[in-house]
């Protein structure tokens, strides 16, 4: 089956993210296909590369890199929630003039297109948080 993955929530202040995360894992581990995972509302949080969990805390944003980078999955990131929150990759960083950015290895910022195409060409969209 072809899932398609949005999360709504950031990494520590919900159980969304590590659900999201785990079931992900789970799918693929199951044989499953992950088409694209989309982080709207507070879950584009997940995907700054500033996040420095303790040591004894799962660092999220690390995971879904490392998931990433194992299976192909694309994360995007919406382009308008995260602007809100302060995610800039670094086509936003030149665009707004900021001196720097933070996304992290493996996400990329995009539209609600995304979300839109991630529905129709998946089989199931399953939505992590409010």
């Amino acid at each position: 089956m072809k899932f398609a993955i949005q999360v709504n929530e950031g990494p520590y202040n919900h159980e969304a993210s590590v659900s999201a995360l785990n079931f992900t894992k789970a799918a693929l581990e199951a044989g499953h296909e992950i088409f694209r995972v989309f982080f709207y509302h507070d879950g584009v949080n997940n995907g700054t590369r500033f996040t420095s969990p303790p040591q004894d805390d799962i660092n999220i944003a690390g995971s879904w890199s490392e998931l990433a980078d194992q299976h192909g999955i694309d994360l995007v990131i919406c382009v308008a929630a995260a602007q809100r929150r302060g995610i800039v990759d670094e086509g936003e960083q030149e665009r707004q003039g900021k001196d720097g950015n933070n996304i992290a290895s493996g996400f990329r910022i995009s539209g609600l297109g995304q979300l839109v195409e991630a529905g129709i060409q998946s089989e199931r969209l399953i939505v992590f948080g409010d």
